[in-house]
């Protein structure tokens, strides 16, 4: 496929996309709203900006936390735009920077609409955070002669096959990269294999080893145990789980109140809109819930606790016992297992956990995760380590120092961004 045929395609899809946005906004109506911003057609046009980062939603806005708050440490610091194709995204931003970082949606990767969205926010340089590669885009900032960096790279081997279908196009828009930054050296592999130009792949770590507990958030953590029923109630947490994925985790958390009647499971469903989804799974499956947004009483005859809030997850594992890590019961891939690792809690994950591969196996022979196949094997994991104290910390401890041991990645990736842009008004020292 050539870029022509590309164009085509997205412009025959446009309508399709935009009708999928009120599609989704019968559940989330965020959807529906400021959807002018992703024409680039808005009463208020996107600002003047220094530095653009581009981040899909809430994974990618944390992933790139540190280095803006990096970049916002200088004096004077940068304008930056912060762009998400979600709305937990673009909340997200919002809870983490404030005012102090625009925020607007992409804009549709059509040459007249991506034409439109630079012309109003002239960018020096755009980051593009893990594994957005849009074709239009790139071209028009190598015609505006900003520079593009893709950061933090990511490209799983299932990822790579896929892309490799279309050799040409492919080919064609990782050229137009001025850097790739990868996790890995196996992910640079993977985008020279793809054609990317192997003087431009670096491999810088991963940003996600950069990320700091926010202030107090180990005293909020404490009150939150309490609240649950203190240090003594066995508490584990199914984080960022999947449509049905709910239904295997209730399951094993019924056998595991065999064995530990008090046992507490704090289950945050990944997307927001299936908050009262779940919930009423639950309620169906007669197990005794609160939730996190009626701030009710969590006493011992509580079963279960809906995490249905929002930007809460690390504050939530903090306070757990175990994490079991959603998205790898089911075939999504997985998430990240380092934000429970940061904070000192062992990590358990299903099969599938291509998302996060090289992660999460570096955590598994690090002995500070472990892998079960299904929910019976699950709930007898959760019961051997809430059972055993000693071994949940020492196990809690270890992913912890991998955390710290492999940071580094943000000094390499500012290094990188101040060669790219040291013939602009743009450099990022490293103070």
């Amino acid at each position: 496929m050539k870029l022509k045929h590309y164009t085509g395609l997205m412009r025959l899809v446009l309508p399709l996309a935009l009708a999928r946005l009120y599609w989704r906004s019968v559940r989330s109506p965020a959807y529906r709203t400021r959807i002018g911003e992703r024409l680039a057609l808005t009463s208020v046009p996107a600002p003047r900006t220094d530095i653009w980062i581009h981040a899909v939603s809430v994974g990618e806005v944390q992933a790139a936390a540190p280095l803006v708050r990096h970049l916002l440490a200088r004096i004077p610091p940068p304008r930056i735009l912060m762009t998400t194709t979600t709305p937990t995204g673009a909340n997200r931003v919002r809870e983490l920077f404030g005012e102090r970082v625009a925020h607007r949606y992409l804009p549709f990767d059509l040459p007249s609409i991506v034409g439109r969205f630079l012309a109003q926010t002239q960018p020096h340089c755009l980051i593009v955070m893990e594994t957005e590669i849009w074709p239009n885009l790139l071209v028009a900032c190598a015609e505006r002669g900003i520079s593009t960096v893709l950061a933090n790279a990511r490209l799983s081997a299932q990822s790579a096959r896929g892309y490799a279908r279309l050799p040409q196009l492919t080919q064609f828009t990782l050229a137009h990269f001025t850097v790739i930054a990868a996790q890995t050296t196996a992910d640079a592999e993977r985008f020279i294999a793809l054609g990317a130009h192997s003087a431009r792949v670096h491999v810088m770590g991963n940003l996600k080893f950069e990320q700091s507990s926010p202030p107090k958030m180990h005293e909020q953590a404490a009150t939150l145990r309490e609240h649950w029923g203190g240090a003594a109630r066995p508490v584990w947490v199914a984080a960022s789980t999947h449509e049905g994925e709910e239904s295997l985790l209730l399951n094993a958390h019924r056998r595991l109140r065999m064995q530990l009647p008090n046992a507490l499971l704090v289950l945050v469903p990944r997307h927001p809109e299936r908050f009262d989804r779940v919930a009423t799974l639950i309620s169906r499956q007669n197990l005794p819930f609160t939730r996190r947004s009626v701030q009710t009483n969590c006493d011992a005859e509580i079963a279960v606790f809906l995490g249905d809030s929002m930007g809460e997850l690390p504050l939530l594992l903090a306070a757990s016992d175990v994490a079991f890590i959603g998205g790898s019961l089911v075939a999504v891939g997985g998430h990240n297992p380092l934000e429970a690792a940061a904070v000192a809690v062992p990590v358990i994950v299903g099969p599938h956990t291509f998302n996060f591969a090289a992660i999460t196996e570096g955590l598994i022979a690090a002995g500070a995760a472990i892998r079960v196949n299904n929910a019976e094997a699950l709930a007898q994991q959760l019961q051997q380590w809430l059972m055993n104290t000693a071994l949940r910390v020492e196990m809690g401890a270890r992913g912890q120092r991998m955390v710290m041991d492999n940071r580094g990645a943000l000094t390499r990736l500012v290094e990188i961004l101040n060669a790219v842009t040291a013939s602009s008004a743009v450099t990022m020292p490293m103070n």
